[in-house]
């Protein structure tokens, strides 16, 4: 099995308001589409292969390379170095971090859409939009074109593209005006609760979105909702059904950081893996709710095959 992950690296900074308060999980770390990367490394076997398409700014190459060293079914060959530094995320957190503020600098360019041919011979794509600049619309196209003829399922990620960026590099919500292109045969798409709300400059609800939505030819839309679980809407002859999941809870939340990216990775997975949206889902939502309970990435893999193992009584 092999996968593409195409989308931007970010480097995370976790800004609390008390110097004696310390960020939980990683802080000043890779972010953004490694937490896609890494978690297909731990749930995909030693000999399936993820392919990244991204680019990474001087100052990091190296180090980030190093770091995928950890992830042997890795190939690096598409990761490219570009001068400049690496988008920044820059996370402020409220003292009851009950809210928080996110700005992004640095951005980088879009990939290129030859730097992701090469890679598009692959069983699936995972386009993860984690600055909202990773691509864009004319290279998307592109790639649903080259894959038309072979059905390679593409799962997309809106995340940051419903996002924009003031002067002061802070990100807020806005609309998107062309939204229906990017969704357009797109076998799976995934928003958050936020994004879908705030994704068309109609305001549409959530049903008006989803019927909207279903008709470009999508085959899943995934819609999660934190705390409160996920929700999908799966297209089968036409026919549409609804299903929400519960949030798995393992134990305390120690680390949302990067619970969307791993839940999109795990999903797209486990549909290859079992050509069903439904049982892709619930994957998806079992190991977005383990990855909240680790600090980072690292350990999920472990994490995984631990909850795996039978229960001995007795």
């Amino acid at each position: 099995m092999t996968i593409t992950v195409v989308g931007h690296l970010c480097i995370d900074e976790n800004h609390f308001p008390s110097e004696t308060e310390k960020p939980r999980g990683d802080s000043g770390t890779f972010g953004g589409i490694f937490h896609s990367i890494a978690t297909l490394a731990q749930v995909m076997s030693s000999t399936d292969t993820i392919h990244p398409v991204l680019g990474v700014g001087d100052g990091e190459h190296e180090a980030f390379l190093k770091r995928l060293e950890a992830f042997p079914n890795v190939d690096t060959s598409g990761i490219f170095r570009f001068k400049g530094e690496t988008n920044r995320v820059l996370i402020f957190h409220e003292k009851d971090n009950s809210h928080r503020i996110e700005c992004s600098k640095h951005i980088s360019d879009p990939i290129p859409f030859n730097k992701i041919k090469q890679y598009l011979d692959a069983d699936a794509i995972l386009v993860n939009m984690v600055s909202g600049s990773d691509i864009t619309l004319e290279t998307l196209d592109r790639i649903r074109m080259a894959v038309r003829d072979t059905r390679t399922p593409i799962h997309f990620d809106f995340h940051s593209l419903t996002l924009g960026i003031d002067r002061d590099n802070r990100r807020f919500r806005r609309p998107l005006t062309d939204w229906r292109r990017w969704c357009f045969m797109i076998n799976s798409v995934q928003l958050s609760e936020e994004e879908s709300a705030g994704l068309t400059a109609e305001r549409f609800d959530e049903r008006t979105l989803t019927n909207h939505l279903m008709s470009l030819m999508v085959n899943a839309l995934v819609i999660t909702r934190g705390e409160k679980g996920v929700s999908a809407v799966l297209q089968e002859n036409k026919k549409l059904t609804h299903h929400d999941f519960e949030r798995h809870v393992f134990g305390p939340a120690v680390d949302t950081a990067g619970c969307g990216d791993v839940f999109g990775a795990a999903f797209l997975y486990f549909y290859l893996l079992k050509k069903d949206y439904h049982l892709a889902t619930e994957f998806a939502n079992r190991i977005a709710g383990l990855k909240a309970t680790i600090p980072g990435i690292d350990g999920l893999g472990a994490a995984l095959k631990k909850l795996e193992q039978p229960t001995v009584e007795g």
